[in-house]
């Protein structure tokens, strides 16, 4: 089985985590629908809800089998509380890739950050790398 993941920091292409999606497939570049937002938690961003948010943030969307997605959520910490894997919904156009399945995908899994923001910089819609 595969799943639909939106990446947005890190795991981007040119990103330090970004070979833990070796062999997966990309289908281009995304963005959340408005209501998200990202902050920067040092060495990578949290994604959060942010209701008065008008844009949404960038990333990239990728299918990915099971095998990647259990390394993908140790990595995330998600048994230690740090990120909860959840859907996310993506602005059309989806991808900028001449996928015509990856324009017709409305929604992707994604890693949100869980833990207290207090002092960490907002970054807003784009993690650099």
């Amino acid at each position: 089985m595969t799943t639909t993941l939106f990446v947005y920091g890190t795991l981007k292409r040119g990103g330090s985590n970004h070979h833990h999606l070796a062999a997966q497939t990309f289908h281009g570049t995304a963005r959340t629908a408005p209501g998200f937002t990202l902050f920067s938690l040092g060495a990578y961003p949290g994604l959060v809800a942010a209701p008065t948010d008008a844009y949404g943030v960038t990333g990239e969307l990728w299918s990915i089998d099971d095998a990647c997605l259990s390394r993908l959520d140790e990595l995330e910490g998600l048994t230690e509380g740090l990120y909860l894997r959840a859907p996310i919904t993506l602005a059309h156009p989806v991808a900028s890739t001449p996928d015509a399945a990856s324009t017709m995908i409305s929604s992707a899994e994604t890693y949100f950050y869980l833990l207290d923001l207090s002092g960490r910089p907002h970054l807003g819609t784009t993690w650099p790398v």
